[in-house]
C-alpha cells in the first residue's frame, strides 16, 4: 500500500502529540516509547524511522508542547493587552489547568525533571520559557509597565510557583489557596481587576 506524502510527516506529528500528553503526566523519565508508540497506534518497531534515541523524542516532543502553548496564547498579543493578559492570568492560575496536567503548560510539569536531563531537552525548555516570557513582556509593556521584561520573567515564576505548589500539597483548600492569592497579587500588582 503506497502511503501519501504526508503520511511519514503527520505519523511523526501523532507520535509527539502523544509524547507531549505522556512527559508532562508522568515527567520525562517514566515514559516508555513503547508505551507512546502504542498509544499513538503504532508498533515499537517503528521508532527509529522517526526517531535516533528516546531523548530526541523528549526533545522534539518539548518542543511540541510549547508550541500547543504558544497557540493557546496567541491572542496575547492581538488584544487589548490588560484584558489578554487578565485572561491569561485567570487560565494559569485555575484549578482547571492545575489539574489538568496533561494539557496544560510544560513549565510547571517538566521544571523540576528537566535538571537531570540532556542539553537538547533542556535548550527546547529554556527556548520555551523564554518565548512565553518575551509574550508576557510585550503585553507588560503595551500596558506601560517599567522593566517589563524582569516583571514579565517575575510574573511567570510566582504562576508557574503557584501551579507546582498547588499540585504538590495534599490538602485541597491549600491547594486553592495558593492559587487564589497568586492570582490576587497578579491581578492587583498589574491592575488587572478592571478590563475591557
Amino acid at each position: 500500500m503506497r502511503y501519501a506524502d504526508t503520511h511519514k510527516a503527520e505519523t511523526r506529528q501523532r507520535v509527539l502529540k502523544v509524547a507531549a500528553r505522556e512527559i508532562r503526566a508522568k515527567g520525562p523519565d517514566n515514559v516508555a516509547v513503547a508505551g507512546v508508540m502504542a498509544s499513538a497506534g503504532l508498533t515499537h518497531g517503528g521508532f527509529y524511522a522517526h526517531f535516533g534515541s528516546k531523548q530526541a523524542l523528549i526533545s522534539e516532543a518539548i518542543g511540541t508542547m510549547f508550541d500547543d502553548a504558544r497557540q493557546r496564547i496567541a491572542t496575547i498579543d492581538s488584544e487589548d493587552p490588560k484584558t489578554a493578559l487578565r485572561r491569561y492570568v485567570d487560565f494559569y492560575l485555575s484549578k482547571g489547568h492545575r489539574d489538568g496536567r496533561d494539557r496544560g503548560c510544560p513549565l510547571p510539569a517538566l521544571a523540576g525533571d528537566l535538571v537531570r536531563s540532556g542539553a537538547a531537552a533542556r535548550e527546547q525548555f529554556g527556548a520555551g520559557v523564554a518565548g512565553l516570557t518575551n509574550r508576557l513582556a510585550n503585553s507588560l509593556n503595551r500596558m506601560g509597565v517599567d522593566n517589563a521584561s524582569a516583571e514579565a520573567s517575575s510574573m511567570l515564576a510566582q504562576m508557574v510557583g503557584a501551579v507546582v505548589l498547588s499540585r504538590a500539597v495534599d490538602d485541597a483548600a491549600q491547594a486553592d489557596a495558593i492559587l487564589a492569592d497568586a492570582h490576587a497579587a497578579i491581578v492587583e500588582r498589574y491592575g488587572l481587576g478592571r478590563v475591557q
